[in-house]
């Protein structure tokens, strides 16, 4: 593991106060810097900054590798961290995963060269298998009662089986494109991962902190559940109400206001973003007219 300067990294000095260890430069970096400032922390993250202190809630922030956080959270370094699920499940460690955040989706696989007779991974149980996530590998082959060779590569994984290397691959794909690029094709899903927020055991033992990892995880439920909604406001005939309300029955039931207009009511409701359209042209076939619709930042449920 990387040595860092931990100096100052010693939080607020106040009973419950936090510590959370996020990518300091990487695919999940501003995702995550985005949803802390979007649930109202504030703090610097410019530059080469190791640490930084939240000047509105009891939270510093470690800025460390990816690979290392698994561990600071492990050992009681950080009481939290935002980590993609896949170190989580490569370290092995001992954490409590508190929330998936939707963000930095990839799956880990096993890959084999496109003209390979190969079609299933139990065909591989004494093969060579080229990874940059060995002991993920291991655990995956042992489940199925194989001991391959493993051979452990920092980059570029996907050319060994073009080399000769290696007869497959397990490694971490977001897209596919880099499988396609070398020839590969994926046989089997081994793990879906995104960003997640973990916990350390004990701390969430400790009423204080967990009081606090609480009320983040309050926070980032409200700004992930605005993401899934619109609001959407209409006019209707009062006629209209029974047959809009079987289209969007809300979160609890829509907010209906009369209007000046006798027989007229105005509707106020948040519709899924999924199923927007489909239900906006229901809603326009029920009866609802001026129909507006706007983003919403938070949604406390």
């Amino acid at each position: 593991m990387a040595s860092q300067n931990m100096s100052g990294f010693g939080g607020h000095g106040v009973e419950g106060s936090l510590k959370l260890a996020v990518q300091r430069s990487g695919r999940l970096t501003e995702e995550t810097l985005s949803l802390l400032h979007s649930i109202g922390l504030e703090f610097e993250s410019y530059g080469q900054r190791l640490f930084s202190h939240c000047r509105n809630f009891p939270l510093s922030i470690l800025y460390g590798r990816d690979d290392d956080i698994p561990d600071y959270v492990a050992r009681g370094t950080v009481d939290l961290g935002i980590v993609g699920r896949n170190l989580i499940h490569e370290e092995g460690i001992d954490a409590e995963e508190l929330l998936a955040l939707g963000y930095g989706y990839c799956t880990l696989i096993v890959g084999v060269l496109r003209d390979s007779p190969i079609e299933h991974p139990e065909e591989l149980i004494n093969a060579r298998i080229a990874t940059s996530y060995p002991n993920s590998a291991r655990k995956f082959f042992a489940s199925l009662g194989g001991n391959p060779e493993i051979i452990t590569i920092s980059g570029s994984v996907e050319v060994a089986p073009s080399l000769g290397l290696a007869d497959a691959v397990v490694e971490l794909t977001a897209t596919g494109s880099t499988l396609i690029l070398n020839d590969l094709r994926q046989i089997h899903t081994i793990l879906e991962s995104e960003a997640v927020l973990v916990a350390n055991v004990d701390s969430m033992k400790d009423p204080a902190k967990r009081a606090n990892i609480e009320r983040i995880l309050m926070r980032i439920d409200a700004v992930r559940a605005a993401k899934r909604y619109k609001y959407v406001m209409m006019n209707a005939p009062e006629t209209a109400l029974d047959a809009i309300r079987a289209v969007i029955p809300g979160m609890k039931s829509p907010t209906v206001v009369p209007l000046a207009d006798p027989g007229w009511v105005a509707v106020h409701t948040a519709l899924e973003e999924e199923a927007f359209w489909e239900s906006i042209e229901r809603l326009r076939k029920a009866g609802a007219t001026e129909i507006l619709v706007s983003s919403l930042e938070k949604i406390l449920l």
